[in-house]
């Protein structure tokens, strides 16, 4: 298994993953048109060379693909899963959530106070990064162990990379988890709020957000705060909570240190968690080693060290390794090396889980 770059080859298998993610998956709409230009600008971003005199990262899109390798080359079913980081949000269209709050009121004369929870729209997370689009599709998930792999090196891939070219990206970064769905597919967050100011169907208007298109949030939704004791039980419920198949993502974003602050989604309820970059215990644990390829190495079975690339972003990549480093150098067996395209004396970032 190998995270790289996306390569607009990998537009057929991109759309059958956005077909397979269901509701709620904004970041990812079933349009080809739009996924080929998300490709287009990912490749540029890989190519930029951030300028130094730069005071802040730019609008740049790092979209990667977890690849079977041992999948035909030309089939769609090669690609596993996918992730990807927004560099920084906010700077093209708004990035809406709401910020969850309190509303005290009290009455001397009449000896009460009152305490009520809010709902107040919002775009405080304008220009910080966003780890989003993860990924993993049905057939790679499987038992326990595969998924934990595999997903895994879906989530920490992002760590290193971000550890590798610290200078692309801001002080903070933040990942928007999917909201809670019924079991008709519906979101009823959005049915007891959203939908009453934008009377339209959540995949319309969810569509519409993955599509960049983020202007009638504004325009539509309500400027004041809403108190959510105003909402049935049920909308209630799913405020701050995550989807199904959303759970082992945030389990590992919170293992590297990533904390729900009171954000969530608009539509979903769905939590945002964040962090400082520098506090990520996958990007603050991570060290570099040099290679060494060792023809006699034994191929281990169960790898506990991810290994990236340190060269060009574009040729970045990642994947396992059977061993960890020792005197400041990492051995790798030569199929190792291949797939992650190094030769001796190349150095690598490897982080131990």
């Amino acid at each position: 298994m190998l995270i790289r770059p996306i390569e607009a080859g990998d537009i057929d298998a991109l759309q059958a993953i956005a077909v397979e993610t269901g509701p709620g998956f904004t970041s990812l709409p079933n349009s080809r048109d739009f996924l080929i230009d998300k490709i287009a600008h990912a490749r540029e971003s890989f190519e930029l060379v951030p300028d130094p005199s730069a005071t802040s990262p730019g609008a740049a899109l790092y979209f990667f693909v977890l690849e079977d390798d041992s999948q035909p080359a030309d089939s769609d079913e090669r690609l596993a899963g996918c992730c990807a980081i927004e560099a920084r949000v906010g700077l093209e269209a708004p990035f809406y959530h709401y910020r969850i709050g309190q509303l005290a009121h009290s009455s001397s004369h009449l000896e009460l106070h009152r305490t009520l929870d809010t709902l107040f729209l919002c775009s405080d997370h304008t220009g910080s990064a966003e780890v989003c689009s993860l990924y993993l599709r049905e057939g790679w998930r499987g038992e326990a162990q595969r998924l934990m792999r595999n997903g895994t090196l879906l989530s920490r891939a992002r760590w290193l990379f971000m550890a590798g070219f610290r200078e692309r990206f801001p002080a903070r970064v933040l990942a928007e988890m999917r909201g809670r769905f019924d079991d008709d597919g519906k979101s009823p967050f959005w049915e007891a709020l959203g939908q009453k100011f934008l009377p339209i169907e959540f995949q319309r208007a969810d569509h519409l957000t993955g599509m960049g298109e983020k202007g009638f949030i504004g325009e539509m939704m309500p400027r004041h705060p809403i108190c959510t004791s105003f909402l049935p039980p049920a909308a209630r419920e799913c405020i701050g909570q995550v989807h199904t198949r959303t759970r082992p993502a945030l389990a590992m974003l919170n293992r590297d240190g990533l904390r729900f602050e009171g954000y969530i989604d608009i539509f979903d309820g769905g939590p945002t968690v964040e962090a400082y970059i520098d506090d990520v215990r996958s990007i603050r644990d991570s060290h570099t080693a040099r290679v060494v390829i060792e023809t006699e190495l034994e191929h281990d079975e169960r790898p506990g060290w991810l290994a990236a690339t340190t060269g060009a972003a574009l040729d970045f990549r990642a994947g396992w390794v059977g061993r960890g480093p020792q005197a400041g150098e990492i051995a790798l067996t030569p199929e190792e090396a291949q797939r992650l395209n190094v030769e001796e004396g190349d150095t690598l970032r490897l982080l131990a889980t």
